[in-house]
């Protein structure tokens, strides 16, 4: 499973590919503003978006993603038919494209195109650490290390966005989902389970950073 951002001003196209992509078993968020896109790239694992939105266009939308998040998978929805704007678009940072009006299908099987192209759902190895994402395992220095599923929900979650820092909100969204009766307190208790499995000190961490008043993000290995 897959987190994809769908960004369009028409609840329609929102409604039929959070549908679809729902069905496949993605993650799906919806924005119909491209500032507001913004706000939450750090978050998801792939981005379609629309041309023509409000406020931000989808293709300025696109050119800043590329920057702050260069390996992130953007697919860009276009009325624009014409051969000069298609490249503009892959040339301002898309990866891909659909011309509208467009099969749901084909929006589907591109998004699991650039997932595969991007491989978040394969090996992710931070050092030591290595995260099987569709084995659901996870090795320390070559041992394996168990844990349960919502443990590696979280871990996945971190460890897919390096560097990113996570609200304890938006951890409890993603990993328990919206309709999670508890409290934000079981964000740092699985955090300190975590912790103890991957033997990671929170006062020198190797993985795990906590952000004060905020939540926490998983240390980018290429930060000394």
């Amino acid at each position: 499973m897959a987190r994809v951002m769908v960004v369009d001003d028409d609840p329609a196209v929102l409604e039929i590919l959070n549908a679809y992509l729902g069905r496949d078993g993605h993650e799906v968020v919806v924005s119909g503003d491209g500032m507001d896109a913004e706000r939450h790239l750090g978050t998801v694992d792939v981005v379609v978006v629309d041309w023509m939105l409000p406020g931000q266009s989808g293709v300025d939308l696109i050119r800043r993603a590329r920057l702050q998040y260069p390996a992130l998978p953007l697919l860009l929805l276009t009325a624009r038919g014409d051969e000069d704007d298609r490249v503009r678009g892959l040339k301002d940072g898309a990866d891909d494209y659909v011309v509208k009006p467009f099969s749901p299908r084909e929006v589907l099987a591109r998004v699991e195109a650039l997932l595969r192209r991007a491989n978040v759902r394969d090996v992710i190895t931070l050092g030591d650490l290595v995260i099987g994402a569709q084995a659901r395992t996870v090795t320390l220095a070559g041992t394996a290390v168990p844990f349960s599923r919502t443990e590696f929900e979280l871990l996945l979650t971190l460890a897919r966005h390096p560097g990113v820092a996570f609200s304890r909100e938006r951890l409890l969204e993603r990993v328990w989902g919206a309709g999670f009766g508890g409290t934000e307190r079981v964000v740092d208790v699985n955090i300190q389970v975590l912790r103890r499995k991957l033997g990671d000190d929170p006062e020198a961490p190797t993985f795990i950073e906590t952000v004060r008043g905020h939540g926490y993000r998983f240390r980018d290995p290429g930060t000394p």
